[in-house]
């Protein structure tokens, strides 16, 4: 066997293996002596046809799986020696295959292309700057918060007449006949101009109105109607009242309390303002540290510039995927999937250098935080914690144990983006929510 490996550029290369008779031989024929110890050919008892009517039988199906298991086990233990790091998997060229003859051929040739990284230059110098935010929770915020909680649990009316943020069940009407439509028109998406109009009507009234310009955003939304029709509703058109509906806010008492937390968990207004606060704050904390990490994460893929094999990759990727991607698709998709590899490569490079590893206990930490989470809101609590382990075996055990290898994945993540937040000059930063949409928003 001679295998050759031939550098094209600095990420891609391909691999010639050949293969004599001695290679596969031996393995070929014990392979027909023991079919033809089991085989059940007619006019033969079982286990007694000659091996050369068994070989012409099988010969070349046995030959052609025998190759393919060498070439397989010998690829793999060849690329395990090579100091490079190897990307996706090996692709068989194909263009010759159909000019192999099985039957008389002795030598064999197959090529394979690779992709590869040669080096991670990973760089975790002091000059890098990071910012860890967390969030700065105002009254405003918290306010509005508890006034959404006390809508949820409020008591529906319907009232003689309207007010602001009421909702007004009715019929919207074109003047000329070409559109008609019974809704229900919330009064806080009315623009601030045109809400006059609509406040202290009754069960009868009408109002003339311009959809497009009376409903500030989400007309279509509101109407169930295509962005295209709604684009179309300009003009005199007639709104009449068939119902107001308004939500009175629930009592802050200790009924409301419980509702929301569990029996006895707040008992007063300000332990219910200090309560919303903590979980407001921490669930923007949970987003902030993830928001923080994928800016780390990004830094570092930009200052390490890995030179990725594209055309391997893409060319791979179709191939992987089994056909249920096209082209068209990989080409789209391609830099959120190189920017995904990029970090999974120098993830693996700073754990490797600096010895980081994820434990089985961390995995199975991290899982019951997940479960918890999950199961915040259950009110399950106690019985809960008391099928933790149950619950943690399940979830890892599924999906043939590929839960398992995520979760090893996310926990080795977590251990080297602590480690990078370390050496780098990480800065703290409180900001306002507003603040935070506006970065999403970038």
């Amino acid at each position: 066997m001679e295998i050759i490996l031939d550098k094209h550029s600095a990420n891609q290369a391909s691999v010639k293996i050949k293969l004599n008779e001695a290679d596969y031989q031996p393995k070929v024929d014990a392979k027909l002596k023991d079919y033809a110890k089991k085989a059940n050919i007619k006019g033969f008892r079982p286990g007694k046809a000659p091996v050369s009517m068994v070989k012409r039988m099988y010969g070349s199906s046995v030959l052609v799986d025998e190759i393919n298991s060498i070439l397989s086990a010998s690829l793999n233990e060849y690329l395990k020696t090579q100091t490079f790091r190897i990307l996706g998997d090996p692709l068989p060229v194909l263009e010759d295959a159909d000019k192999i003859d099985w039957n008389e051929q002795k030598e064999f040739e197959f090529q394979y292309k690779i992709g590869f990284v040669e080096e991670v230059p990973v760089n975790l110098e002091d000059s890098m700057e990071a910012t860890a935010y967390s969030i700065e929770m105002d009254d405003k915020e918290v306010d509005n918060t508890i006034d959404n909680l006390r809508s949820q649990y409020g008591k529906m009316t319907n009232p003689e007449s309207s007010e602001e943020n009421d909702f007004l069940y009715g019929d919207l009407k074109a003047l000329d006949g070409s559109f008609e439509k019974t809704f229900s028109l919330p009064l806080s998406k009315v623009d601030g101009r045109a809400l006059k109009k609509f406040l202290g009507l009754k069960k009868g009234d009408a109002v003339e109105i311009d959809p497009s310009k009376t409903i500030k955003e989400g007309l279509a939304g509101i109407l169930d109607i295509s962005e295209e029709e709604a684009s179309q509703l300009t003009g005199k058109f007639e709104f009449t009242v068939q119902n107001i509906n308004r939500t009175e806010l629930a009592d802050l008492n200790q009924e409301f309390f419980d509702k929301l937390f569990g029996e006895g968990q707040v008992d007063s207004e300000e332990a219910l303002r200090s309560k919303v606060r903590d979980i407001m704050s921490e669930n923007y904390n949970k987003e902030l540290k993830v928001y923080s990490d994928e800016k780390i994460k990004e830094q570092l893929v930009a200052n390490t510039k890995l030179d990725l094999p594209e055309d391997f990759l893409k060319e791979w990727l179709i191939k992987a995927n089994d056909g249920k991607v096209t082209s068209d698709q990989v080409e789209k998709e391609y830099p959120v999937y190189a920017n995904q590899l990029a970090w999974t490569i120098i993830s693996n490079e700073i754990a490797k250098n600096n010895e980081i590893q994820a434990e089985h206990e961390d995995v199975i930490e991290k899982t019951k935080d997940m479960i918890r989470e999950q199961f915040a809101s259950s009110g399950l609590g106690a019985q809960l914690e008391n099928s933790m382990d149950m619950f943690v075996d399940n979830y890892l055990k599924g999906n043939d144990g590929q839960n398992y290898m995520q979760m090893l994945t996310s926990v080795q993540n977590d251990k080297v983006l602590a480690f990078v937040k370390e050496k780098v000059q990480l800065k703290e930063e409180k900001i306002s929510v507003d603040k935070f949409q506006e970065l999403l928003a970038n």
